[in-house]
């Protein structure tokens, strides 16, 4: 599957984990971030790309761990990516 925008935010609202709540919670927390709701206002900048918004310039993001189907050799596994999160508070509309 292509990394794409709306690929981005499909995965991000689809995942049922919530393994990385705790690493989310914490990160905006210590920035003095309280509305915290991940997968509504905290995505990462591809899915906000998406829903037409732009992560403002200098914003720091709070790195998590994914997990991607990786099909190789017709067989498929999960692999583990970085990705980093941003509030809504860092974005702008386009």
């Amino acid at each position: 599957m292509e990394y794409t925008p709306q690929n981005a935010l499909s995965r991000a609202r689809s995942s049922d984990s919530f393994a990385n709540y705790p690493a989310i919670l914490e990160g905006f927390s210590a920035r003095g971030i309280t509305d915290i709701r991940p997968r509504e206002n905290v995505l990462t900048y591809k899915a906000w790309q998406a829903l037409g918004r732009q992560v403002k310039k200098g914003e720091k993001g709070v790195p998590i761990t994914t997990w991607i189907q990786v099909e190789k050799n017709g067989e498929t596994f999960p692999v583990a990516k970085r990705s980093t999160v941003f509030h809504i508070s860092q974005t702008e509309e386009k």
